[in-house]
């Protein structure tokens, strides 16, 4: 185990380190080494999104992108979604709409909603499905999914003072 690369970042605002060799891939390294489990391997080829995270504010596959490839950057879990026991919005709407089946796939739905909601905020449904496309679920048929990322997205809209009557 010679040769390991020290790596700093900030994971779900906290300044986090650790050592890894140069080919360990990120989704490894936040589980094994930061120990936030909420991040899944799944297929392991960017394909399926059980990964997905953010990098510096952008959705990325963490298990196609090596841990030394985030040095110095900030990343957003899972983990950092809720506020201490308050879940986050997309949390709780999925638990409201049944967005979720075997939860496998759970971590990274949400992280691409988010995405999705941040790029698109008052998404289409079609759109919805055009975007939750990019994660993969054995388990269900994305009713659920699709209605918990309309009601987030509606409650924004009202929230922001678009949502009511005129």
């Amino acid at each position: 185990m010679d040769d390991l690369v020290d790596i700093r970042l900030t994971v779900n605002g906290k300044p986090r380190r650790g050592s890894c060799e140069p080919r360990k891939l990120l989704v490894d390294f936040i589980r094994e080494d930061l120990g936030l489990t909420g991040t899944h391997a799944g297929c392991e080829h960017g394909i399926c999104g059980a990964c997905t995270i953010f990098i510096n504010g952008e959705a990325a596959r963490s298990c196609i992108t090596l841990a030394v490839q985030a040095d110095g950057a900030e990343l957003m879990t899972v983990e950092g979604l809720a506020d201490g026991d308050r879940l986050h919005p997309l949390q709780q709407a999925f638990h409201e709409h049944h967005g979720l089946q075997c939860g496998f796939c759970t971590p990274g739905m949400l992280m691409i909603a988010l995405d999705l909601l941040n790029t698109v905020p008052d998404p289409t449904e079609a759109q919805v499905r055009e975007g939750m496309s990019a994660a993969i679920c054995r388990c269900t048929g994305y009713q659920g999914i699709v209605e918990a990322v309309m009601a987030v997205s509606k409650a924004r809209k009202q929230a922001e003072g678009g949502g009511g009557a005129a």
